[in-house]
């Protein structure tokens, strides 16, 4: 029998500058979502949520979805392969988005690994830099930006466990 763990995140050693992730699967983002991420974050702006005022009083003509909902949207597929096991996110930088995205629209992301250094006061981690893009089903980038994370060298990473045994396949 073989047990099979899921990668989630990478350590220090994996990443190379050049590479580029391609972040699976897409997300299409509805009109609940949207309405439900202005709400938690209340951005009760009626260009989100108010469809008259969408069609009659916008240069677009139609409802826009927040870019928050967006920029998390393309963060969080990135998360299995780029931070799913850093120790922390140090920052973020550069953030655009570059055309509007749509109720209904897919979002894909893609990121690609800028620069790696090790950390100048601990041996047991590292500092990368990478840059990720969201795109829509047109293939049009709608969200760009930089970020630095921290993680783990491979020998120091803490071993991922379950609360429970080995057993429940006995």
């Amino acid at each position: 029998m073989s047990t099979f763990d899921r990668p989630f995140g990478r350590y220090f050693e994996d990443f190379e500058p050049g590479d580029v992730y391609k972040h699976w699967p897409g997300k299409t983002i509805t009109e609940y979502d949207d309405h439900l991420f202005c709400m938690i974050t209340m951005n009760h702006h009626p260009l989100h949520t108010n469809s008259w005022f969408a069609q009659n009083e916008t240069v677009h003509g139609r409802n826009v979805v927040v870019g928050n909902l967006v920029y998390s949207v393309v963060l969080g597929m990135s998360v299995p392969d780029i931070s799913g096991s850093c120790i922390a996110n140090l920052e973020v930088t550069d953030l655009r988005h570059s055309k509007p995205t749509f109720h209904g629209d897919t979002i894909y992301a893609e990121t690609r690994i800028v620069d790696k250094r090790e950390s100048s006061t601990r041996d047991d981690r590292g500092i990368v830099t990478v840059e990720t893009k969201g795109f829509n089903q047109r293939g049009e980038e709608v969200c760009y930006f930089k970020r630095k994370v921290m993680v783990w060298k491979r020998a120091a990473a803490p071993q991922r466990r379950r609360p429970y045994g080995d057993g429940g396949w006995d």
